[in-house]
């Protein structure tokens, strides 16, 4: 099963592209559908409200929307206050309406506050609508509302959503446009996707080398899925970093978010390992060290897990390393050496390029490179001891 989050902005026009994706066969839940239900009367989530707020019903007994918006409306407290009343009841009703969804299902829970309330970690892929800002007016002011500006203003921002996108839908074009769109994400991302969440896969890429530019979309790719491991990982984990080549600025690289997750003890990860396959992150067989460095030859102190993402539009590697071990502090060492010094990362730059062209595969590429770090380690070490650094 893959739950997508949905949101957008009033009047982005979220409804149609959940449509669309029911049409395709995904199970939508709409959190607005959801928020009148568990205030309906007779409900324990209607009660609450009346204790809180006072008469505001209407005459046959049913939640007086319009007397409730006007009291809550602009007022930051009484609407938190209606608010922690709306959302667990939400919450709880949309786990069981996905928990009942067949095993292979697509689910998209439209949530307008998905940003607001912190939710996008908890969700394998969160979907975002944009549209330009005259006709959302343009489409709200259709519908009859009189107070758009107003009401748009009081929401978060575009940018404030764009942080939490992993697919970012522009909905200013044509309703055709917008099906296209949904048409290639559902059949060439979201499909493989659930289909190596629940088969336990990892999503990887063709084993042709491929370096590209440097994106500055990386590291924002990164917060994404730290904050998604965050949340599997719980407690267990100490930290987590952006590693590799895609976290240092300037340098190309391979499409991969490489990650470190700092842990106490490997034995820990153990206990988490189903909880981080639901979240799309899968154990790599057959890893367990990394490749001993000539200061520390011995395999058992190089020990490490590595997981796999499962999201074929997101390639991600895990390497779970514990705290204090040469590994884990190599990884750290390198990235912020090489951020700071410009000549290493521009000759580290032109040897990547050098053996992408003579090696056409991954793991052959991955191997020549071994060499360089060796060499490059009494180099870092020096920036070290000058700068003082540590991790």
């Amino acid at each position: 099963m893959l739950n997508i989050g949905l949101t957008g902005g009033i009047g982005s026009g979220k409804s149609a592209v959940s449509a669309h994706l029911a049409s395709l066969g995904a199970v939508v839940i709409d959190s607005d559908v959801l928020a009148r239900e568990v205030v309906a009367p007779g409900t324990d989530g209607l009660a609450a409200i009346v204790a809180a707020f006072g008469d505001v019903l209407t005459g046959d007994g049913a939640l007086d929307r319009a007397a409730l918006g006007a009291r809550v409306f602009g007022d930051e407290k009484t609407r938190r206050e209606l608010e922690a009343i709306i959302h667990p009841r939400v919450r709880a009703r949309s786990l069981e309406l996905a928990a009942a969804a067949p095993g292979d299902a697509i689910v998209v829970h439209d949530i307008p506050l998905l940003a607001e309330v912190g939710l996008a970690p908890t969700f394998h892929l969160v979907i975002v609508v944009e549209t330009a800002m005259d006709i959302r007016l343009e489409r709200l002011k259709a519908r009859g509302t009189t107070d758009a500006e107003k009401r748009i203003a009081a929401q978060l921002s575009d940018e404030d959503r764009r942080a939490i996108a992993d697919v970012l839908l522009d909905n200013s074009g044509t309703l055709d446009d917008l099906h296209a769109r949904l048409d290639e994400l559902w059949a060439e991302r979201l499909v493989p996707y659930e289909r190596n969440v629940r088969e336990h896969h990892r999503a990887r890429r063709p084993d042709a080398v491929e370096l590209k530019a440097p994106d500055p979309a990386w590291p924002a790719r990164f917060e994404r899925i730290a904050a998604r491991l965050r949340h599997a990982f719980a407690e267990v984990a100490l930290r987590v970093d952006h590693i590799g080549s895609t976290a240092v600025p300037g340098l190309a690289a391979k499409d991969v978010i490489d990650v470190q997750v700092t842990v106490r003890d490997l034995a820990h990860v153990d206990q988490r390992i189903p909880q981080l396959a639901r979240a799309g992150f899968v154990r790599v067989s057959g890893v367990d060290h990394d490749e001993p460095k000539p200061f520390a030859p011995d395999p058992y102190e190089w020990r490490k897990q590595l997981f796999g993402g499962t999201d074929p539009g997101d390639i991600t590697h895990v390497h779970v390393r514990v705290e204090g071990t040469p590994g884990w502090r190599y990884a750290l060492l390198f990235g912020d050496w090489l951020r700071a010094e410009d000549a290493e990362r521009d000759g580290y730059a032109g040897h990547k390029r050098a053996l992408a062209v003579e090696h056409a595969v991954t793991s052959d590429y991955a191997e020549a490179k071994e060499p360089w770090f060796t060499d490059a380690l009494d180099r870092a070490e020096a920036w070290a001891k000058k700068t003082g650094w540590a991790p």
